[in-house]
């Protein structure tokens, strides 16, 4: 997985962005092949515990398992 920043271009009546071909590249993306997008318009914190920022109602671990599953991710 690979964060990239692009700027969004009025597509007919859509909004669309272009992916830059070193991503498509070197994550082998393929034309019409499914993919996960995803978005946001204020930048993810860096240099900082994102989870401490947050209070949630489950523990972290058992959020991330989740997130693991949801999105078939074994680390």
């Amino acid at each position: 997985m690979m964060e990239i920043k692009v700027k969004t271009k009025k597509w007919g009546n859509s909004i669309g962005v272009l992916i830059p071909k070193e991503v498509v590249k070197e994550e082998n993306i393929k034309p019409n092949q499914e993919i996960i997008l995803m978005i946001s318009t204020k930048p993810i914190t860096k240099g900082k515990d994102i989870w401490g920022t947050f209070k949630f109602k489950e523990p972290t671990e058992k959020l991330m398992r989740e997130i693991d599953k949801e999105f078939n991710v074994g680390f």
